[in-house]
């Protein structure tokens, strides 16, 4: 029984695992809906589950954004900069210098 359910574990786990031509789909609506508006540092900057990502998109729908595959982009958030991913470094140190 336990192994039944271990087995299911994975099967899941695996199943909600974007592909990667989603995830690179999703990277291109992001550069052509996010970028207009502002820089992809701030969206880089996060890292949320799957539900505040896809509140941050029906949030900026609310302020305009038009996704053409809204899918894509959800899968790309979570698979890149979900909160399970580490923080990069800024490439400006806090006094805003690019760093050496």
């Amino acid at each position: 029984m336990m192994r039944a359910g271990l087995l299911w574990l994975a099967f899941a786990l695996a199943a909600g695992a974007a592909d990667q031509a989603t995830i690179d789909k999703g990277q291109k609506e992001e550069q052509r809906t996010c970028l207009p508006c502002h820089s992809l540092r701030i969206v880089h900057s996060n890292r949320l589950i799957r539900a505040g990502w896809n509140k941050e998109l029906d949030k900026m729908a609310g302020w305009g954004a038009k996704y053409t595959d809204r899918d894509a982009i959800l899968e790309y958030l979570v698979a890149t900069y979900g909160d399970d991913k580490p923080v990069t470094p800024p490439e400006m140190s806090a006094d805003g210098r690019p760093r050496q």
